[in-house]
């Protein structure tokens, strides 16, 4: 379907509505004795032996096609576990965060079609979905319990969701595994080879095993392993996960220590609070203790980049949701992210359209208004695509039915309020956690090189 007949179809088509609480609750004070912090049971308890292991892998290049990407590229600390930029460049690319920049013998076919999503507090057991358009998630109805794209390939062995998310990057072409005859994943990857023997997983977890410090940590951390079974994909995954789940928790912001009783928030940030769980209706999809409904909503956010597509397909648009479900009221619709150090984790926005948290902010509050006069502003290295960056944006059928399908209810801010909000989500911030607790290794197994 070309890209105007879509439009005219989502424009016709009815879209569920979010609930935005802002015209509820200005007229009710919020309930802020019903908020609490996180406390141990919120989260899988972690083994950190396994933790340790997966902080190797997490940062060995060996896990990409041509070895020279890990997950730490686009996940680094520095840029509060993302990577900077609106949209990633993955392999093809060299460097880190804003300065990362194509590699003229190896240039990229496109962008990373999403920005890059924050990993904290993954190892709570409310994180029942994962991606910006939820493509898996928990499912107890299934023999793996999960629901992903690759259904019936999926193995058993994957520990948590968080584990079985591991496995999607190793096989992208633009983010780990590499483009087509490149390498033996992007070989395996292309062929439709992933699990079994000689499939993309396979030839990771044989050059994991192939490495003797490797094995013998592996050995020491799975017992079956120690007794003759070989180390599959879903060992490495498990591992990473742990590891993720061990660094990354969030839970020790200046909010937090207010929900504690062990401090007291600044002026500004508590006004801030009182609009984010009043009149500015924030907490209507930003709830609980993560700040997230873990929900689906159109917001309007800019689409930028070359979209979600097969690579037969010419057209730039990203419908979210509704690539997962096919339901027409899921169109432009994306997850909600947790708000935890958000004001760190920018560019803002599944494709990173806002630069600038304030401007975002301004946007959020009245995104009809927002997409109508939305000028560039995004993070993005010089790269010479394919497809044109602003190609949605520019076709006036595609911005519409954007606009259409938004949800949110539009709410007055003045400066005042933004600034108040600002200094609110900023009171979110977690140092330590940031920073992580095990931190970058001074080496990997591998001996390649580490992206720092």
């Amino acid at each position: 379907m070309g890209a105007r007949n879509l439009a005219g179809t989502l424009l016709g088509g009815t879209v569920a509505a979010c609930t935005f609480a802002g015209a509820v609750l200005a007229t009710e004070p919020p309930r802020l004795d019903l908020l609490r912090a996180p406390v141990d049971l919120d989260y899988r308890s972690v083994r950190l032996e396994e933790a340790e292991l997966g902080r190797l892998l997490f940062w060995d290049p060996i896990l990409s096609g041509n070895r020279n990407i890990s997950c730490g590229t686009c996940h680094h600390p520095r840029f509060a576990t993302s990577d900077g930029l609106s949209l990633g460049l993955g392999e093809g690319g060299i460097g880190v965060g804003p300065d990362r920049r194509v590699d003229p013998e190896n240039a990229p076919e496109q962008r990373i079609p999403r920005n890059s999503p924050a990993l904290f507090n993954l190892g709570a057991h409310e994180f029942t979905v994962m991606f910006h358009d939820g493509r898996i998630e928990a499912d107890a109805t299934r023999p793996s319990g999960l629901r992903t794209p690759l259904e019936d390939e999926m193995v058993a062995g994957f520990a948590t969701l968080l584990s079985a998310q591991t496995m999607f990057p190793v096989l992208s072409p633009d983010e780990m595994a590499g483009h087509y005859s490149e390498n033996d994943v992007s070989r395996a990857v292309r062929q439709g080879l992933i699990t079994g023997e000689g499939g993309a997983w396979d030839i990771i977890s044989r050059r994991v095993a192939d490495i003797p410090s490797y094995r013998a940590m592996f050995e020491s951390v799975y017992p079956g392993i120690a007794n003759g079974r070989p180390i599959d994909f879903t060992d490495i995954s498990n591992a990473i996960a742990a590891f993720v789940e061990h660094e990354w928790r969030s839970d020790n912001s200046a909010f937090d220590a207010w929900r504690r009783g062990e401090a007291e928030l600044s002026v500004e940030a508590e006004a801030g609070m009182h609009l984010f769980y009043g009149s500015a209706g924030c907490a209507a999809c930003h709830a609980g203790p993560f700040q997230t409904d873990h929900g689906f909503h159109a917001t309007g956010s800019p689409q930028l980049g070359p979209g979600k597509a097969e690579r037969f397909e010419s057209h730039s648009r990203d419908v979210g949701r509704m690539r997962v479900t096919n339901r027409m009221a899921d169109a432009y619709a994306f997850r909600t992210p947790s708000l935890r150090n958000v004001a760190r984790t920018g560019p803002w926005g599944h494709a990173g359209g806002h630069s600038d948290l304030a401007a975002f902010l301004r946007f959020h509050a009245d995104p009809q208004a927002g997409l109508d006069a939305y000028a560039p502003a995004a993070t993005l290295p010089a790269f010479a695509a394919a497809k044109p960056d602003l190609a949605v944006l520019e076709d006036a059928a595609e911005r519409a039915a954007m606009r259409e399908a938004i949800s949110l209810r539009s709410v007055d801010l003045d400066d005042h309020d933004i600034a108040m909000l600002l200094a609110f989500l900023d009171a979110l911030t977690d140092e330590q956690a940031i920073k992580g607790r095990l931190g970058i290794p001074d080496a990997v197994p591998s001996g390649l090189a580490i992206d720092r």
